[in-house]
């Protein structure tokens, strides 16, 4: 198998792996529709996934790649309308704005630099920093939970199936990035692969009390 057939088979899975991740959302909308309420959910999920795909979006037509235009404009549809559902179930309308406007904000300044900027490989090298930071902010937000796996010792509030693909799907993209020789692909889902197996070796070290609970009553 040469590099080319190489490349076109990791863009196909990885976009379909990134997009069955985005529509892992929908879960928590249905959720929210049946409850008619947010409860203690964050829109910060939502709003930063708007914006990380949002940037990926821009960063696919600068560098010409038909596989980031592809798998973010589908994302960016998906976070949009999971950020209107939260917005008119949520009783803190006032906050889900206020982060989706700041986010809406960073992103006029981004894609005015970009459009102020001549050079090709400036706005690229400028881009791709901006990518980055972003998407390592997006999976570095779920160790907000950590702390509270390691006082309780159980991973019940953890997300397994979420974190499995979020690891899948970075070291898709991570090759993905080695083939393209594609720095700003590359790192931010290497740190992806480490901060998703990080949260995957907690299953490990605290078992899930539920899973435990339901092995024992099968048993029985």
């Amino acid at each position: 198998m040469n590099e080319d057939n190489l490349k076109n088979i990791l863009a196909t899975t990885a976009s379909i792996c990134s997009v069955l991740q985005f529509l892992s959302g929908t879960v928590t909308c249905q959720k929210i529709v049946r409850n008619k309420s947010t409860g203690e959910s964050s829109s910060f999920p939502f709003v930063s996934g708007c914006l990380s795909t949002s940037l990926w979006l821009r960063y696919g037509f600068l560098i010409q790649d038909t596989s980031i235009i592809l798998v973010n404009t589908i994302g960016v549809s998906l976070f949009v309308s999971y950020v209107v559902v939260f917005f008119l179930y949520s009783l803190k309308k006032l906050h889900v704005l206020r982060q989706f406007l700041c986010s809406l904000l960073f992103l006029v300044f981004v894609l005015m630099k970009i459009h102020q900027t001549e050079e090709l490989q400036v706005a690229h090298s400028f881009l791709g920093r901006v990518c980055m930071m972003v998407t390592i902010l997006f999976f570095a937000a779920p160790f907000a939970t950590i702390i509270h796996v390691i006082k309780v010792k159980n991973t019940d509030s953890l997300p397994y199936h979420m974190i499995v693909s979020t690891f899948i799907v970075c070291l898709q993209w991570m090759i993905y990035g080695v083939l393209l020789q594609d720095t700003f692909v590359q790192i931010p889902n290497f740190l992806g692969c480490i901060l998703s197996g990080i949260q995957l070796s907690f299953f490990v070290i605290y078992p899930s009390k539920t899973s435990t609970k339901s092995h024992s009553s099968t048993i029985i």
